[in-house]
């Protein structure tokens, strides 16, 4: 069995050929979208701006095969994000990926400073 590892992606795009409909939902909803909305969860989590109502960010957590590398979980998180927004019926441009993979970040520790 191959090794898993655990990877932070942020999915990002452009709202395109919104619905009247699907416009009117997102501005309803922005309050629930915004910065305090932002964590990193399977499912994904969307945030965006209301004003201008332009660009969005979806956040995953995704946990792959370490071999198959960051280009996987990117392509495994914006399938997810297509998948949701398509469900939501909420028109986009091209998504856009960063990927962090957690189990290989180098985490600087600051020593605890003396008194």
């Amino acid at each position: 069995m191959s090794e898993q590892h655990t990877y932070r992606v942020i999915v990002r795009g452009a709202w395109d050929g919104l619905t009247d409909e699907a416009r009117t939902r997102l501005l309803a909803e922005a309050a629930d979208h915004g910065m305090g909305s932002m964590r990193f969860t399977e499912e994904g989590t969307l945030s965006y701006e209301p004003s201008p109502l332009k660009h969005f960010s979806m956040r995953y957590v995704v946990l792959s095969d370490a071999a198959d590398g960051e280009e996987m979980a990117a392509a495994i998180a914006e399938d997810r994000a297509e998948t949701t927004l398509k469900g939501l019926g909420y028109g986009h441009g091209g998504l856009k990926s960063t990927v962090t993979d957690l189990d290989t970040m180098k985490i600087n520790f600051k020593p605890a400073s003396r008194r």
